[in-house]
């Protein structure tokens, strides 16, 4: 996905709030900005905005002197979602539709802002967020809701390679990765994460934090962007999408890097972003499961 013009004052809000993450004073913020705009002429509009993310966030690091400004709310997303994490297991473990409702599950992490709002119920939020998923998928039309083509391609799949999106959403991945291995014991699964620290993006630390290195092999990406943009990732991991039978992508920032490829990628999302409905095209709040080169109509 390229940029659009809308992308460029979502990347000074994405400062802002890195700043404050860093606890910047408000001079120092504004040299964040002022450090941005310096950017904006040499944006590419046919860049991903993963892409143009890196150099926004060289400049928060040097600006802020810190590696990975949201370590802390990484830290504490993983350990509010691992107390969830045996009640979401428990609940696909008993559904009529285990698949199904760990997809939900996964799609679920996808929206809640652990950062925002720490202090929340997290298990009632997330049966909040499940009910409205299943009415929002009910409406929704195939395109963009094909569960039966997903059964189809893990059905045929033997290599599944499921690019992570963010801390704390990594424990629901967890969920949906072992319900794919224990309906279907045949495939080998690896999850990817990012080749460094950026936004709240999951890294092999936070893999490590949350178990998935116990439940399928992790893989480093090698990309230093929020997405898995193939230009960017190590070799070893280009070969990785090469040879997959199946990709799944999580989130947003994966659809961006991805969607347009010739890989064959599930993107699994709930839009968040009005640059992202009208690309795919949807609507805001929709939740996402569809082959990415049949996205369009």
């Amino acid at each position: 996905m390229r940029m659009y013009l809308e992308c460029i004052p979502c990347m000074f809000n994405q400062g802002i709030f890195a700043a404050r993450q860093a606890e910047l004073s408000p001079e120092g913020q504004k040299e964040v900005l002022d450090a941005l705009a310096c950017l904006v002429p040499r944006i590419s509009m046919k860049a991903s905005p993963p892409e143009i993310a890196v150099e926004v966030y060289r400049v928060i690091r040097e600006k802020t002197g810190l590696v990975d400004p949201f370590a802390a709310v990484k830290r504490e997303s993983n350990e509010n979602a691992l107390a969830v994490y045996p009640e979401m297991l428990r609940r696909v473990k008993g559904s009529v539709d285990p698949l199904s409702l760990a997809v939900q599950i996964a799609i679920s992490g996808n929206i809640i802002d652990y950062g925002a709002n720490i202090r929340i119920d997290l298990k009632e939020e997330i049966c909040r967020i499940l009910d409205e998923e299943a009415s929002a998928i009910a409406g929704e039309e195939k395109r963009l809701f094909d569960l039966e083509a997903f059964r189809s391609a893990l059905s045929a799949a033997r290599e599944i390679l499921y690019i992570g999106d963010n801390a704390g959403e990594i424990v629901f991945d967890r969920v949906l990765i072992e319900t794919l291995l224990r309906l279907y014991p045949d495939v080998t699964i690896r999850y990817a994460v990012r080749g460094e620290p950026i936004i709240n993006d999951v890294t092999l630390e936070d893999a490590l934090a949350v178990g998935m290195d116990r439940v399928c092999e992790v893989v480093d990406s090698g990309s230093p962007a929020p997405g898995a943009v193939p230009a960017l990732c190590s070799p070893a991991f280009r070969r990785l999408l090469e040879t997959a039978d199946l990709i799944i992508s999580k989130g947003q920032g994966n659809y961006e890097a991805l969607s347009g490829t010739d890989y064959p990628v599930f993107c699994l999302l709930r839009v968040k972003c009005p640059v992202i409905a009208a690309d795919i095209p949807a609507h805001l709040g929709d939740v996402c499961l569809f082959r990415a080169e049949a996205r369009k109509v």
